[in-house]
């Protein structure tokens, strides 16, 4: 498929709010980039249509219960069987900050077993606790298992906003040892939190800005195609930017 033919759906709801730069990002990558509200996808139902689903940051439907909680939901309950065919056909899905947050409460990531009925993981808030908006580094430990970082040399550091009160990556305590090694084994962890010159944060503020279990900052499926992240690429899009 050429570049020009992708066609990528960035959703939007109450409270999302950077949609439209990520769909600028997108756009200036030379796909056809739409900004879809979710009403109108569960008007037309037409989610297969796409190549590529995004959910942007914000605080969909206020954070109210947890942040990204009722959006995943009510995307489970309306467009679940249509979801499973996307997942199904390995088309990627990305999530960002409170996308991110939706991918994990709607049991997409990190999925060791496909989409799970329940939360496996969990981004509650941040320690110490607020509202964190920053720049940090981000290291990459993927070996090419993610479709959107596959470019990205392992090893490689960059520097990338966050914007968040509830990114803290926890797995369930019992769970912790046994999840963390599947997200290794399977090549699954894309993202940790890092100083400059590469070394791990280690959980000190604020090279690691919410506290995450082992400096998480992002992770995939097990294919690779569904990838969630709590900083803002799309705020540092450009060179200028940085």
């Amino acid at each position: 498929m050429k570049r020009e033919e992708i066609k990528v759906c960035i959703l939007r709801v109450g409270g999302t709010n950077c949609d439209i730069e990520t769909g600028r990002a997108f756009r200036d990558l030379g796909v056809r980039a739409k900004i879809i509200h979710f009403n109108r996808l569960l008007k037309e139902r037409n989610l297969l249509d796409y190549d590529l689903l995004v959910f942007p940051g914000g605080f969909s439907y206020g954070d109210y219960v947890r942040a990204g909680a009722i959006w995943a939901k009510w995307f489970i309950t309306k467009l679940g069987k249509d979801l499973k065919t996307f997942v199904e056909e390995e088309k990627p899905i990305l999530g960002i900050c409170n996308g991110f947050q939706v991918l994990v409460e709607a049991g997409l990531l990190p999925g060791f077993n496909g989409i799970s009925n329940q939360p496996q993981a969990a981004l509650a808030t941040n320690f110490p606790p607020g509202y964190n908006c920053r720049w940090v580094y981000l290291k990459n430990e993927n070996q090419r298992r993610c479709v959107f970082t596959r470019n990205i040399p392992k090893n490689s550091v960059l520097r990338i906003p966050v914007a968040h009160s509830e990114g803290r990556f926890l797995f369930p305590k019992e769970k912790e040892k046994d999840f963390l090694e599947q997200l290794i084994d399977n090549d699954q962890l894309v993202f940790r939190y890092c100083q400059k010159d590469g070394e791990y944060a280690n959980g000190k503020y604020p090279e690691n800005p919410n506290g995450s279990f082992y400096d998480i900052a992002g992770i995939c499926n097990p294919t690779g195609t569904i990838f969630g992240l709590m900083p803002h690429p799309e705020r540092a899009f450009y060179g200028w930017q940085l």
